[in-house]
């Protein structure tokens, strides 16, 4: 693998075959109408419709990353409690009788 850098901005870097820039530009398709009022609301909260962009899609990640970890855990959980399944045998006392005093 040979990697390049040149000084620029968002320092670039160029792996073999696939070029890295530090940010990626995107092309979205939008009713007129939905980019005026969501312009609206970015000016309101001082920031640029990319701004709110940027952030739904930063906080969209960060959930995926907590579920996506709470549910591997949740899953290795799972499995070792399907690994480790104990068979007693059947039980042939009563609750009470555990706790009756002499």
């Amino acid at each position: 693998m040979i990697i390049k850098t040149f000084p620029m901005r968002n320092a670039l870097a160029r792996i073999t075959c696939f070029p890295y820039y530090g940010y990626m530009n995107i092309t979205l398709s939008l009713e007129d109408g939905l980019v005026k009022k969501v312009r609206v609301i970015a000016a309101e909260r001082d920031t640029t419709l990319t701004g709110l962009v940027r952030e739904y899609l930063e906080k969209l990640a960060a959930e995926e990353a907590a579920t996506g970890r709470k549910r591997r855990e949740r899953e290795a959980l799972e499995r070792s409690f399907e690994r480790f399944q104990f068979k007693v045998g059947k039980r042939t006392w009563k609750r009470e009788e555990l706790y009756a005093r002499p």
